[in-house]
């Protein structure tokens, strides 16, 4: 496919499309479309045949400096240096480079962004952008160094440097990092690129690395909740747990939208078990404090991380849909300042506002690492479970199979998962409240955006490994005790699911082994959506 970059029509699948390789390991292609470089192409011959001259009224950025110098006015003859020292001056970036994903995400964004014609690039800018994204030309972008207001303007004047061919730039061109000239010459093309007015505070001035950060996070995110409901299926028929939490009749009394859908989902996932019966109960597991033959206790309801579940999953199926919501708008917004609109008189007006400004974003990523961060500590709590005979009523200890003592079981696995939840907990701490004035107190309000969606993306990351080892180590449970349950069926997505991981990871059934190898491939299962799939064969589309 190819995406063609329009300024009003692109969509967080769009992005990831572009910004991540797809099977092939290919890039998909984007274009700018032919209208809206037509438009583009119109609004800039007038501001080059009206605005470029050194008797014009001060336009912030066209003619004038920038923050507290906006008064100030830049001759004509002193374009081309003002626009190279404005990226110069902005490239103040620190720390390791954003992944190859963030970075294309970014050019393709900032180029959408001039797609809707209110920023006055020249079309060779924004042509530029596209074509050093398709011939994978990859700027080196410092992670640190934005507030995320005029702009991410450090992290996005590394990106205008590199496409410009600044000596003191880098890319990553063939997966070898090298100064910016040598990777864009030979990738074929010039390295000389001159800005012309305003082109360099329109490169810069947006919040888009922000906004490429929180839609590879939202994309994720959305991927994740109905693996997140297929993982909490496994662990409940492991552990023989009760239906009646999940009853329609239930969610109607409380009717949230969210929690409604995800109950729906388990018991779609759950048709037909018999592994959620009193009958099933009565069978007595490995680890049981039971005596053969003796009945078991009825269960009547579960602990909250499995009773739960629709009203803990629900709240992150919403906030998910509230943050797609935010990003899309974001996607195809105008971001820079000032604007450039049609006057209704043949000409046009550039109007100096806020769009730079985060806020929006900011919030977005906080919500979505909050939603996302709860969403990995109730898996997290069902690991615990699952290791722990007395809680997961007579479970192999560990999930081990092997001589105990000689050999651990999985109870490291679930260690290494309450790390994460608890770096999680660190990171959702919000950032969109956090604010220092910066540059003379010009920017006196910030919106901290930048941080909020690079720790929003590593908590959605971490709660991907969560989920994915919680996918493991049920199913671990479920195989080990198939030799005394097989009379009692699993529902029909649940078997599925197990099918679907045993077709990658076969059962730890000799002792200990490198845990952290099926920990990674369990995770490259949630990234495939191989197990959703499978699910979704079995009984049909999930909400």
């Amino acid at each position: 496919m190819t995406v063609k970059v329009d300024g009003a029509k692109l969509k967080i699948s769009d992005v990831v499309h572009v910004a991540r390789r797809n099977g092939k390991g290919r890039f998909e292609k984007a274009v700018l479309h032919p209208q809206a470089r037509e438009r583009i192409a119109a609004t800039r011959n007038y501001i080059d045949r009206h605005w470029m001259r050194d008797d014009a009224p001060l336009m912030y950025a066209f003619n004038t400096g920038v923050g507290l110098f906006k008064d100030q006015r830049v001759l004509i003859a002193d374009m081309a240096a003002y626009q190279r020292k404005t990226v110069y001056a902005h490239a103040t970036g620190v720390g390791e480079p954003f992944p190859e994903d963030v970075t294309r995400a970014m050019m393709l964004l900032r180029a959408n962004a001039f797609a809707s014609n209110y920023s006055g690039p020249r079309v060779e800018l924004v042509e530029r952008l596209l074509d050093f994204l398709n011939a994978g030309l990859h700027p080196v972008i410092p992670q640190k160094g934005s507030v995320g207001a005029s702009g991410d303007l450090a992290p996005l004047a590394h990106m205008a440097g590199a496409v410009c061919g600044f000596a003191e730039a880098e890319m990553v061109y063939k997966d070898r990092r090298v100064p910016a000239r040598d990777a864009i010459a030979k990738a074929g093309f010039d390295p000389d690129f001159d800005l012309g007015a305003k082109d360099a505070s329109a490169l810069i001035n947006g919040s888009t690395t922000s906004l490429a950060l929180g839609a590879l996070a939202t994309h994720d995110a959305r991927r994740l909740l109905k693996q997140a409901d297929i993982a909490m299926c496994l662990s409940l028929e492991a552990m023989r747990g009760e239906l009646a939490a999940f009853d329609p009749r239930v969610h109607k009394a409380r009717p949230h939208p969210g929690q409604a859908r995800v109950a729906r989902n388990l018991l779609r996932i759950l048709e037909d078990t018999k592994r959620c019966s009193q009958a099933a109960r009565d069978v007595v597991f490995p680890d049981e404090a039971r005596q053969p033959g003796a009945p078991a206790s009825p269960r009547v309801q579960d602990v909250y991380s499995l009773r739960c579940t629709p009203q803990v999953h629900g709240p992150a199926v919403e906030a998910v849909a509230y943050v797609e919501r935010i990003i899309g708008t974001e996607i195809n917004s105008a971001t820079d300042n000032p604007l450039i609109f049609d006057d209704g008189e043949g000409g046009y007006v550039s109007i100096s506002g806020g769009h730079f400004h985060g806020q929006y974003v900011a919030q977005a990523m906080d919500v979505l690492a909050i939603a996302m961060a709860d969403l990995g500590a109730i898996s997290e709590r069902r690991l615990a479970r699952l290791i722990d005979p007395t809680m997961s009523y007579g479970l192999p200890r560990n999930l081990l199979a092997g001589k105990r003592g000689l050999n651990t079981g999985y109870a490291t696995v679930q260690c290494s998962m309450s790390a994460l939840v608890m770096e999680n907990r660190g990171l959702a701490t919000p950032g969109s409240v956090d604010s220092i004035p910066g540059k003379s107190n010009a920017e006196d309000h910030v919106s901290n955006s930048t941080w909020c969606g690079r720790k929003a993306r590593t908590i959605v990351e971490n709660v991907e490994q969560i989920v994915a080892v919680e996918l493991l180590m049920a199913a671990q449970a479920l195989t080990l005790v198939e030799p005394v349950a097989k009379d009692y069926s699993l529902g029909k997505g649940s078997k599925a699911a197990l099918d679907a991981i045993r077709a990658v990871i076969p059962p730890a059934l000799d002792g200990d082994r490198w845990y952290a190898a099926e920990m990674v491939q369990a995770l490259d299962l949630v990234r495939s959506g191989a197990v959703v799939e499978a699910v979704e064969a079995a009984v049909g589309a999930l909400e």
